[in-house]
């Protein structure tokens, strides 16, 4: 779409919301930036360029639209359909990887060179990975400043900046505005606790996603009060509790963490447990087109496929509920959260009586499968899984190679490819699995009269197809994780 001039200044001329974040239009005779619905008058086609990323706009010399604010759009839904190495690419400098280890880290966990991933990123995006990932820290660094009564050297290390002096930079280069500058139009929010908006694209079903998750609460560890989703999160640099408001139209994020490093990194992480990049436009036309999901999909526009904060976490959740209700894996899994799980302190984490961080995976690999008080392959099963985690063998995060990653799984003792498929597309957000070994899918699947041919035709969104079937057997509570 964002090669396509004709395609894009159509969309700009409609003022079309839809296309928000997946592509950015530079203005030549102002030098801003803006998404395609900005409300300002629309500038004369040969005025126009497009860029695939705030990040290229930038680079080519653009400062950010102070009407529209391209920065708070949903990030592209290209990114968690595409299993290339752009794709993970741009999924792992998301998660913060740049800023932790560097572009050497990122060409490590995709398997190239530098050069090379800085080349292939430069050639399709028009920004480098260290571009792309000073693009995402500007924007952390904007909601903090004008969101929160962060001193401004808190906010610089929140948003992943190394210095003082790159913060107010960056800032500058982008907004054409210095922090004290933007600091003056703040909305004020308590002292001690960050608290963001997160853009969703409409339509967003926001009561079948607290649903899934009420279905699948663990005590201690995650809780739902009214519309309010609260769990403790394990993150690269410590601890921390997230709260999540699911309005209609856009979803509050309250944290607090135990190193501010880590504030870029949970706000991605929830974004991508509630799926909020998807394009839900695009999914429910493509389902919504057969016959057998147009009435499920007209009577739940924007379902979302839950993800993740934790991959591990979601690995084990999935192994122990194999074959057993959810309340039953949660029984089991709750004897281990406090015995093997991290205490946490955190006022908001007490507010809905939360107490432990899941069990990081160096505490099952030390395990005796023989006192886990579950079946042996089970048992088993994890404390291998946690030895291959722990070490670095398995990757279960945003960027990794799915497909590698499911025939690894399926690989180990006690894992089948149903278990595998699960965690595939809940640790790593894959948007194409159907768990045609799932018995409810499979049941519903053949009373629906589906063969292969037509779910072939749900592709790349048969993820959202098995949601809907799902939601519509009453089976969110029977699937584990």
């Amino acid at each position: 779409m964002h090669t396509d001039h004709e395609r894009c200044y159509r969309a700009v001329q409609s003022r079309d919301a839809r296309f928000d974040g997946v592509f950015y239009t530079g203005v030549t005779t102002t030098g801003i930036y803006c998404r395609p619905s900005c409300p300002a008058v629309t500038p004369k086609r040969h005025n126009v360029t497009f860029h695939a990323t705030a990040a290229a706009a930038q680079e080519a010399g653009f400062r950010a639209c102070r009407r529209c604010r391209p920065d708070t759009t949903p990030g592209s839904p290209e990114w968690n359909v595409r299993a290339d190495a752009v794709g993970r690419a741009m999924r792992l400098i998301g998660d913060g990887i740049v800023e932790r280890e560097g572009v050497e880290g990122l060409a490590s966990r995709i398997g190239y060179s530098q050069r090379h991933v800085t080349r292939m990123l430069t050639h399709e995006l028009g920004a480098g990975p260290l571009a792309l990932a000073r693009s995402n820290r500007a924007h952390a660094a904007r909601v903090l400043i004008e969101t929160t009564q962060m001193p401004m050297s808190d906010i610089a290390f929140a948003a992943g900046f190394a210095s003082i002096r790159q913060f107010n930079d960056s800032v500058r280069h982008v907004y054409a505005l210095s922090p004290t500058q933007m600091r003056g139009r703040r909305r004020s929010t308590p002292t001690g606790r960050v608290t963001v908006r997160l853009a969703v694209r409409q339509p967003f079903h926001a009561e079948a996603l607290l649903d899934f998750l009420r279905a699948h609460l663990l005590p201690g560890v995650e809780a739902i009060r009214d519309r309010t989703y609260a769990r403790v999160l394990r993150l690269p640099n410590g601890l921390g509790a997230m709260a999540l408001i699911l309005h209609d139209d856009h979803v509050s994020c309250e944290l607090e963490l135990a190193d501010l490093r880590d504030t870029a990194v949970a706000i991605g992480r929830a974004r991508r447990m509630l799926d909020l990049d998807a394009d839900p436009a695009a999914i429910d036309s493509v389902l919504g087109a057969h016959p057998s999901l147009r009435e499920l999909v007209a009577g739940a526009p924007g379902l979302r496929v839950p993800a993740h904060v934790d991959g591990f976490e979601v690995a084990v959740r999935t192994i122990v509920g194999q074959q057993v209700s959810v309340a039953g894996a949660n029984t089991v899994l709750g004897r281990h959260v406090p015995t093997r799980g991290t205490a946490v302190d955190f006022e908001l984490a007490a507010s809905f009586g939360l107490t432990h961080a899941f069990p990081a995976p160096e505490a099952f690999a030390e395990a005796d499968p023989t006192e886990m008080g579950m079946p042996q392959s089970r048992a088993r099963a994890i404390v291998d899984l946690a030895h291959a985690v722990a070490a670095g063998m398995l990757e279960l995060d945003p960027g990794a190679d799915r497909e590698a990653v499911r025939e690894q799984l399926v690989g180990m003792r006690g894992i089948g490819p149903w278990t595998a498929d699960y965690i595939v597309m809940r640790a790593l957000a894959h948007p194409d699995i159907l768990l045609t070994t799932d018995l409810v899918l499979r049941r519903e699947l053949e009373r629906r009269g589906l063969t292969q041919d037509d779910t072939d035709r749900w592709r790349p969104w048969r993820s959202y197809a098995g949601m809907h079937l799902w939601r519509a057997t009453s089976a969110f509570e029977r699937t584990p994780g």
